[in-house]
């Protein structure tokens, strides 16, 4: 069996995802090309942008359709631009130091594919012939793993994307729902082109950490949407991220999030769902042990459910209220030893307050550099001392560059919903 390894770029990266579509008025690659420089400032290492291929017209929802409805694998959606503009974009994200990945829809296409009629036996048909849905959405066809030749073809048309445009990953949509050998003989094909590329599989089944460097954390996303609604407890919490920690290899990327394009416009805003802990849970994406992951316009903050098979531009404003407070994160994320995702020589402890049904309190540490994290999961405001001897020395408020020193003093004021983040000295 092949073994693969992450690349070095990605223990220290963070995701941004880009809703094309909704982005701006235009919605192509050279209007979002402009939102670069901004981007890069903020400290936006990855760019995951949905799916960029043609929209079926059969069964299409909405009058744009699904993303995920893929008409042509090789090609690009007109409305969004050339694939000319496409490695253009690219090139540009390069040069500001940036990655691209792209979403890659594998379990199901559009139902009027380009391969459907040339090639029959590249889709699950019923006794009929008929080719099959996944699940109740009509609006896509059911892919076939079972033919060698549409395996191929599908390795084929991943390959394109890095021969052509020079992209440096795929976030593999419904990963688990394709079998793991279709990604193990699709990575080994396509590490031989390019081997530093980013796997990210929209996944919680922990075996396909055989084949891709992260997953998705949508227990702890729920569990966290269960808190705020008084569902569970911070003992709840704390279950979740054990288990993760138990259950999952040691080497496995694990992304952290509060929103993206399904929550978005299923639920809600990461405010419809946490309310006033949006911003805590937030501040933990970014430093617990993994990826942090933003979706499109987290930065104003955007507080609009966006429509998903209609134009719904996010309702920019010029002010970013949020991009220092993300820039900050994702500095220290990106540059501090302590918070490299899936480093055996990064360590987490959590550590005890005399709030522990309140606060979520951990170091991060690598070695002797360390990073400090509070929660105040909770709307009192109140004075918590932290009982645990694992903290001493003098550390910085990240945020307000403050120094104290907590061998002497160990007591925090905590604002309603706050959050303290110290980086020792």
């Amino acid at each position: 069996m092949a073994t693969f390894t992450p690349a070095d770029w990605t223990h220290t990266t963070n995701i941004y995802e880009v809703n094309l579509r909704q982005y701006t008025i235009e919605g192509t690659f050279n209007a979002f090309a402009k939102e670069l420089p901004r981007l890069a400032d903020m400290g936006v290492e990855t760019l995951w942008f949905m799916p960029i291929h043609p929209i079926s017209f059969l069964g299409r929802k909405g009058t744009l359709g699904s993303y995920y409805a893929v008409r042509d694998y090789t090609a690009t959606n007109t409305e969004f631009g050339s694939i000319e503009d496409f490695t253009s974009l690219v090139e540009q994200a390069h040069a500001l130091g940036m990655k691209v990945i792209i979403d890659w829809v594998a379990n199901h296409s559009g139902n009027d594919n380009v391969w459907i009629e040339p090639h029959p036996g590249y889709f699950v048909r019923d006794s009929n012939g008929t080719v099959m849905h996944p699940y109740d959405w009509d609006d896509v066809s059911k892919i076939n793993y079972d033919s060698p030749d549409l395996r191929k073809a599908m390795i084929e048309a991943m390959k394109f994307w890095i021969t052509t445009c020079d992209i440096d990953g795929f976030r593999c949509d419904m990963a688990h729902l394709v079998p793991l050998s279709f990604w193990e003989q699709a990575r080994t094909a396509i590490d031989k082109v390019k081997s530093d590329l980013f796997w990210l599989a929209e996944t919680e089944d922990i075996s396909y950490h055989f084949v891709f460097d992260a997953s998705y954390t949508w227990e702890w996303m729920h569990k966290t949407e269960d808190y705020c609604t008084h569902a569970t407890d911070m003992g709840g919490l704390w279950y979740v991220l054990n288990k993760y920690k138990d259950s999952y290899p040691s080497s496995a990327y694990r992304t952290y999030y509060t929103s993206n394009h399904d929550e978005n416009s299923h639920t809600g805003t990461e405010y419809d769902k946490f309310g006033d802990a949006a911003h805590a849970l937030a501040v933990f994406s970014c430093t617990w042990n993994g990826i942090p992951m933003l979706y499109s316009g987290q930065e104003l903050p955007n507080l609009k459910k966006l429509a998903f098979f209609d134009k719904d531009v996010i309702e920019w404003t010029g002010r970013f209220g949020l991009h220092d407070f993300y820039k900050t994160l994702l500095s220290l994320h990106k540059h501090h030893p302590a918070l490299k995702t899936a480093d055996h020589n990064a360590v987490t402890i959590h550590i005890q307050t005399d709030k522990g049904g309140q606060v979520m309190s951990y170091i991060r540490k690598y070695g002797h550099a360390e990073i400090l994290v509070l929660l105040n999961l909770s709307p009192e405001y109140f004075w918590t001392e932290v009982t645990d001897i694992n903290l001493t020395g003098v550390f910085t408020n990240v945020f307000s560059g403050t120094d104290y020193d907590f061998t002497s003093n160990k007591y925090f004021e905590l604002l309603p919903w706050g959050y303290l983040v110290y980086q020792k000295k």
